[in-house]
């Protein structure tokens, strides 16, 4: 997904949910800085680079790939962009080598979705925003992964979009990275083919493109993993399912709800808004920023501040040493250090060691990163205040 439904679209989903217009923008900003997270700007704050949220262009042509390095990259992007549906599908088919691998294609509804929205219960809004976005990429990053597999990740030529006239049109990828995407002809963007399986091109949903960010798209593949069997994706139906079911899973967060219950939608607070929703979900564009912006301006009555990546730099900086895991910023690194050792500690407990080794601290006391200490003193003090 892009800007306009993590940041904008997820504003209107918190105020939908009971947030005040304040705490909305606390939660749509931290939805969108998942996807500035990275370690370059972790560095230049002098933060733990443990919490990177996200691999900047220039840090994924320079990583590595071979066993630590593709784990790190599958700490990232299994975590918090493609989380797996399910670690223990029985029903995987294929190669023995790659069932690993076939376990962490990513969907809604999983058993990982429940624990994401869970282990935000009770914490900082931050948290609250950043489980909304690995929320609403399981929508629209189902069918992919978040690590390197030409074997998970790869399309073939045979990929149509579905147009709103009920005609099917060839949709051409080509590899440009500066050059926008053709909606007129069909003509996208994607990563450029390598033959290699753990090639950087061949992550998450590289080989297809912005396509799955886009909520007007409808579009039928042969995924790689597919056996030859044709897959639709209908984005306008799946981006619904996002917004209704981040409404209820904040109203959880928030108090309203005391459980949280996966393939459950709050289509009741979208009473009277379904038709102006569907509407801009289906609308051609390359960006809906700015329909999102107005329909959260009209729900709350207050303007909705521009994304900056800086706007909480500066308070973190100036923090005491002491003080910094209280600033926003301080927040969401506790906020995504937890997220990655959970989702990390599951892909290893289910036999999966393609996102690392995952230490149960409790049990065994603290082994690994040095970072991940300041996420475990965060939970010894809440343990300790109860």
């Amino acid at each position: 997904m892009q800007k306009d439904f993590h940041y904008y679209a997820t504003y209107c989903a918190a105020f939908l949910a009971g947030y005040t217009h304040e705490e909305c923008m606390q939660i749509c900003y931290s939805a969108q800085f998942v996807d500035c997270c990275s370690q370059t700007f972790l560095e230049n704050i002098h933060a733990p680079k443990s919490a990177a949220t996200t691999q900047l262009p220039l840090e994924l042509v320079n990583c590595r790939t071979d066993l630590l390095g593709l784990q790190n990259i599958t700490r990232i992007w299994a975590s918090f962009h493609f989380l797996p549906r399910d670690l223990k599908n029985p029903n995987v088919k294929g190669l023995p080598r790659y069932k690993n691998k076939y376990r962490l294609i990513c969907g809604p509804n999983g058993d990982l979705i429940k624990k994401t929205v869970e282990l935000a219960k009770g914490e900082s809004l931050p948290a609250v925003g950043l489980a909304m976005h690995v929320l609403a990429d399981t929508w629209a990053h189902q069918y992919f992964a978040g690590t390197p597999s030409l074997v998970i990740n790869n399309t073939t030529t045979h990929f149509y979009e579905l147009l709103p006239d009920g005609t099917e049109r060839k949709i051409t990828f080509r590899h440009s990275a500066g050059t926008p995407d053709d909606l007129s002809q069909s003509l996208y963007t994607a990563s450029l083919f390598q033959g290699n399986e753990n090639s950087i091109m061949n992550l998450g949903h590289g080989r297809a493109g912005h396509l799955p960010d886009y909520s007007f798209i409808r579009y039928k593949y042969l995924p790689a993993w597919g056996h030859y069997q044709e897959i639709v994706k209908d984005n306008p139906a799946d981006y619904l399912h996002a917004f209704t079911q981040m409404i209820y899973a904040m109203q959880y967060l928030r108090g309203s709800l005391d459980h949280f219950e996966t393939d459950r939608y709050a289509e009741e607070c979208i009473t009277g808004l379904r038709d102006r929703i569907q509407s801009l979900l289906t609308k051609r564009q390359l960006d809906s920023s700015e329909d999102w912006r107005q329909l959260g301006e009209e729900l709350s009555g207050k303007p909705i501040e521009d994304f900056s990546i800086t706007r909480y730099e500066e308070a973190y900086l100036n923090a005491p040493a002491e003080e910094k895991s209280s600033t926003f910023l301080g927040q969401f690194i506790l906020a995504a250090l937890a997220q990655k050792s959970m989702v990390t500690g599951q892909i290893f407990q289910s036999g999966n060691h393609l996102a690392g080794y995952a230490v149960d601290y409790k049990r065994k006391g603290f082994r690994g990163i040095r970072d991940f200490a300041k996420l475990i003193e965060h939970k010894l003090e809440k343990e300790d205040f109860k």
